[in-house]
């Protein structure tokens, strides 16, 4: 029982701190808000389909790959992007959490594209406006990490809910 509370905290505790790596990325978030699920699944809290752990967790193996990969920070230095598509990113899954999980996921792809869609029209995200070609890289580099991230938290979330 003790224990049960145990990774319950934990969980929630991994949760949070991947949301704070979602804006302040100091290493790939997805892991970590995978780890906050399986937490969350192993206090038997909530209930998470086998296949669901495996899609999800592999996806969070292939960000943190991604983000190996990568350079870096954005090429000035700044990190401002993050905000901006993560927000939107969250308010996204919320939004689409009213209707079910695949439109939950949905809503979180959008809500970052519209992120880094108003991004790119502020000075600092100006480089990233044209051609296509650069938003489109951007997007895969920043916004992919986010939507695997949020949409794992959205789940844990949603867990709880139902």
């Amino acid at each position: 029982m003790i224990l049960q509370y145990i990774l319950l905290v934990l969980g929630i505790a991994a949760l949070a701190g991947a949301v704070v790596l979602l804006f302040k990325p100091r290493w790939p978030a997805a892991p970590v808000a995978f780890v906050g699920l399986l937490l969350l699944h192993w206090s038997y809290f909530i209930a998470v389909p086998t296949d669901t752990f495996i899609f999800w967790g592999t996806a969070a193996l292939m960000v943190a790959g991604l983000a190996y990969l990568q350079p870096a920070g954005e090429p000035d230095g700044r990190g401002d992007g993050n905000l901006y598509i993560g927000v939107s990113a969250l308010a996204g899954c919320m939004l689409g959490m009213i209707l079910g999980a695949r439109v939950m996921v949905l809503g979180t792809v959008l809500g970052a594209l519209v992120g880094e869609f108003a991004y790119s029209r502020t000075p600092a995200g100006r480089g990233i406006r044209q051609p296509a070609a650069v938003f489109l890289r951007y997007f895969g580099a920043k916004g992919l990490p986010a939507i695997v991230t949020v949409a794992i938290i959205g789940l844990a979330v949603e867990g709880f809910i139902l």
